[in-house]
């Protein structure tokens, strides 16, 4: 199941309140400015900066 269209239109990163890049065949949520990668579990997008990966 694909994450909500009017849920992705008013996400965005926690971090820096920017744009985010959504990959949701891979289960991330990608912020390029942060550098961080937000999962998705079951279908909810898990939005926490502590849980965020880098790269």
């Amino acid at each position: 199941m694909a994450l909500n269209e009017q849920l992705k239109e008013i996400l965005c990163c926690p971090k820096c309140k920017g744009e985010l890049e959504f990959k949701e065949d891979e289960n991330k949520i990608i912020c390029q400015h942060c550098r961080l990668i937000y999962a998705i579990k079951d279908d909810i997008p898990i939005m926490l900066i502590d849980e965020a990966e880098a790269f």
